[in-house]
């Protein structure tokens, strides 16, 4: 079941290739009139998810003609002096383990200040003003660019820099993954749900011949517990 409640607005979406971004997409297609793609080359050490992004959106474009002809142009932006200057374990060949400021090392400084800005700038030349992200504060890793505040900052900000309103939508905001598994079958049925099982990617090591009942991954890994665990939830409820 596709839900059909759209706005004459074009939004943009950071899509990453995986189960939120995916989810994101879908829920921007739902309501928006147009919608485009940006994904970010950083120097992730999963640099699979790049190649999966590309598979989603071909999956996404068969399995749903009506949102196929309101899905534009996908853009890559080369980011890669974020991971230069990045020691962390999405761009570094480290364990992943908590750091002394409380953060797991996972977290990329200024990663998501630096996508939507970059993001705003393309939105700018595209006419798009929503830009959407899968950014949560329910079930994250303490990450403090994925918190509402800051977002809600930074598009108050980017309005202002750029003489245009500026909107930051983030549909999984104040839900956990049980419920972000829920949203996806709402959106779309069990096409869309099959379709983020077999096509999307969250791990964070890359792994990708390793396959679970909630998708392929490494099993053991933040991102893998994560969505594992929200799966089993919502497969209960």
């Amino acid at each position: 079941m596709t839900v059909h409640t759209t706005v004459p607005a074009k939004a943009l979406v950071l899509f990453s290739g995986g189960q939120d971004s995916t989810v994101c997409l879908a829920w921007a297609l739902s309501r928006f009139d147009a919608v485009e793609t940006i994904g970010f080359d950083y120097g992730q050490g999963h640099h699979v998810e790049l190649e999966c992004r590309l598979t989603v959106l071909d999956q996404l474009k068969a399995a749903f003609p009506d949102w196929a002809s309101k899905l534009g142009p996908d853009h890559v932006l080369a980011l890669n002096a974020l991971g230069a200057i990045s020691e962390t374990a999405l761009t570094r060949d480290q364990e992943i383990e908590m750091g002394e400021n409380g953060l797991p090392n996972t977290f990329v400084p200024g990663r998501n200040l630096l996508f939507l800005t970059y993001a705003a700038a393309l939105g700018y030349r595209r006419g798009a003003s929503h830009l959407v992200g899968g950014m949560c504060e329910t079930d994250f890793s303490g990450y403090p660019d994925c918190r509402n505040d800051t977002l809600q900052t930074l598009a108050k900000a980017l309005s202002l820099g750029m003489d245009r309103e500026i909107m930051i939508e983030t549909p999984l905001m104040w839900i956990d993954k049980a419920a972000t598994w829920a949203m996806a079958e709402t959106l779309g049925g069990a096409a869309l749900t099959q379709l983020i099982i077999e096509d999307t990617h969250t791990c964070y090591r890359g792994e990708r011949t390793k396959r679970h009942e909630w998708g392929y991954g490494c099993g053991t890994c933040p991102a893998c517990e994560l969505r594992a665990n929200g799966y089993a939830n919502w497969q209960k409820g």
